[in-house]
């Protein structure tokens, strides 16, 4: 299965200071979780606010989960390690997850005891303030942070976050701020002494000033790629293999490849953190476990296991009959509606011709994929870029298949004779899991069947999306998958779809650049009305999807098991992830 850069949502329109992020939601947990009953549905799930918290919100301690104990050890059984540790360089949803514990940002997510979630200050006081219409924005930061040495974070270290973003190493991670900032498209970074103007800093204030109103920009800095990194520990492209920590955690011990080891870091003080809990001594995170052995030591449930929570493995489509049907194994699952579409992106510098990318679309088997993933318990069928629960989702079926979700060979061959492109060869990139090359084989079988000439081509898992982030591959399609970095549809459709964003590292896999779309994601992010923009958003979708550079697969609905000692698995809405620190060891 492949895994988005981020899954979040769309809520509103692009200006609005007090936007709500919507994430899917159902039973008890948190955010759509669900213990019982029939699983639940992407189509037609309700929403839950996300909106901006007040100064006393983003105020620590965080809330005390009920029944909590310290101490213990938890462990996580995941199937690949972390391609980027370096904040700037994380735009994958586990990097993102498995970081929480370590990094601070200057906004964050805060999760309160129903599962409801609020944009707060994380090192910031609160989530910052804005003048200029969303031109200017300033955040304090607060007393008694520390770094894991126990030096103060400072706000030149703020300063300095922000300013090495824009150094040429780093690739991979998003690109709003570098995009944002004045003067940003002529920096070239801080190593060199020269720092960015538009980045002020004024005893404990950092001000940011921004070419264009972007009432959402305390959201952007939610996400992990703008978290902290100390301007004395800097050590440029090796802080990827070993980050500094300012929060509750810090990196012991690290395998590449094997395992990754956090601990307590003793200098940080609760009382400046109000999203993060430390309830366990240590996480143990090990590498290498396909989804059907960590489920199957997760419904064995011994030893270590007892205490083991995923954070990107899910109940293996093998066990999801087993598991689901089980009342006594079902309650130690998490069930989460989530945002993301996964796709597969279409190279359109390779597939130059329109009618090859719609042949693909008619003949893609998604009932086959579905079935092998697990059937509707976990995942929905797509034809849309947009997920049922995003606002702006316009329900639209361009390919046909409602009606033929097998596939339609015999429409997609008459499209490729059409095109003169009956043989077309095509590579397809997919990731390494025993799950992934099943559905490659059907893939392969669909497209051949309607007149293609298939290479199916694994790559590692780890540094699979920065391969296939690059110009210059060697691949016709590529397993991918996204939802909203923060609440706005532009975040969307610019990282994936519009031509202003292509380039190594970049997320718009497909290559495509299309005028017409440019000027459409262009024209909607200006939209300050949510309903007219959420209009615009759907819009868009239809727009791309008539250029057919890329097929929609499915929308996930997660199921995540974890072992009996295990307190407290919920979901954070923010993160789209497990919420590590939010769980504890039971006694």
């Amino acid at each position: 299965m492949s895994f988005s850069r981020r899954n979040f949502m769309i809520a509103t329109g692009v200006v609005a200071a007090s936007s709500t992020v919507l994430t899917a939601c159902g039973g008890s947990g948190g955010g759509g979780s669900s213990s019982g009953g029939d699983a639940p549905k992407v189509t037609g799930s309700k929403t839950m606010d996300i909106p901006v918290g007040t100064k006393a919100d983003s105020t620590g301690p965080a809330p005390e989960v009920a029944g909590a104990t310290k101490g213990g050890t938890i462990y996580s059984l995941e199937q690949f390690d972390m391609d980027h540790l370096d904040p700037a360089q994380i735009y994958v949803s586990t990097e993102g997850a498995i970081t929480v514990p370590i990094m601070r940002g200057l906004t964050g997510y805060k999760i309160d005891e129903k599962g409801g979630v609020t944009l707060v200050g994380d090192a910031a006081t609160d989530a910052g303030t804005s003048k200029d219409g969303g031109k200017t924005w300033s955040f304090t930061l607060k007393d008694g942070l520390k770094w894991e040495d126990g030096s103060d974070v400072t706000i030149d270290d703020v300063r300095h976050t922000f300013e090495r973003l824009f150094a040429s190493f780093i690739t991979e991670g998003p690109r709003y701020v570098q995009q944002w900032l004045v003067g940003g498209d002529k920096y070239k970074g801080p190593y060199d002494g020269k720092s960015l103007s538009s980045v002020e800093v004024d005893g404990k204030t950092v001000t940011f000033r921004l070419n264009e109103p972007r009432g959402d920009f305390n959201y952007t800095l939610a996400m992990r790629g703008y978290a902290l990194v100390p301007k004395k520990h800097d050590t440029k492209e090796k802080y990827d293999k070993r980050p500094f920590s300012c929060g509750p955690y810090k990196i012991e011990s690290r395998s590449i490849g094997k395992s990754l080891t956090y601990s307590r870091n003793a200098h940080w003080d609760p009382k400046t953190d109000s999203i993060r809990n430390n309830y366990p001594d240590k996480y143990v995170f090990e590498f290498g476990f396909q989804p059907l052995a960590a489920t199957d030591r997760y419904i064995a449930d011994k030893g270590n296991d007892q205490y083991a929570v995923p954070i990107f493995n899910e109940v293996a489509a093998e066990r999801v009959a087993q598991v689901l049907t089980n009342a006594t194994l079902k309650k130690r699952v998490l069930t989460q509606v989530d945002t993301v579409t996964y796709y597969w992106p279409i190279n359109t510098t390779r597939i130059t011709d329109v009618k090859v990318r719609q042949a693909i679309n008619w003949a893609w088997p998604h009932q086959q994929l579905q079935t092998i993933r697990g059937g509707a318990s976990t995942s929905e069928i797509a034809t849309t870029i947009l997920s049922p629960v995003t606002p702006g989702y316009e329900k639209f079926d361009l390919y046909g298949t409602t009606k033929k979700p097998g596939g339609d060979p015999v429409k997609a061959k008459a499209l490729l004779k059409e095109a003169g492109k009956v043989g077309q060869k095509l590579v397809i990139a997919y990731q390494q899991s025993d799950n992934a090359v099943k559905q490659a084989v059907a893939i392969k079988n669909a497209l051949e069947a309607a007149g293609f000439t298939v290479v199916n081509k694994q790559i590692d898992k780890s540094t699979f999306y920065t391969q296939i982030g690059k110009i210059d591959n060697d691949y016709d399609l590529f397993a991918a998958g996204w939802s909203p970095d923060w609440p706005n549809g532009y975040s969307v459709f610019y990282p994936c779809w519009s031509g202003e964003n292509i380039g190594d590292g970049r997320s718009n896999y497909a290559q495509l650049d299309d005028t017409s779309v440019n000027k459409a994601i262009n024209t909607a992010a200006t939209l300050t009305d949510s309903e007219k923009a959420n209009k615009a958003w759907g819009a868009v979708d239809r727009q791309i999807m008539e250029l057919a550079p890329v097929v929609p697969d499915y929308h996930s609905i997660r199921n995540w098991m974890y072992g009996s000692k295990v307190g407290n698995v919920v979901y954070d809405a923010g993160n789209t992830c497990v919420a590590l620190c939010k769980v504890y060891v039971k006694k």
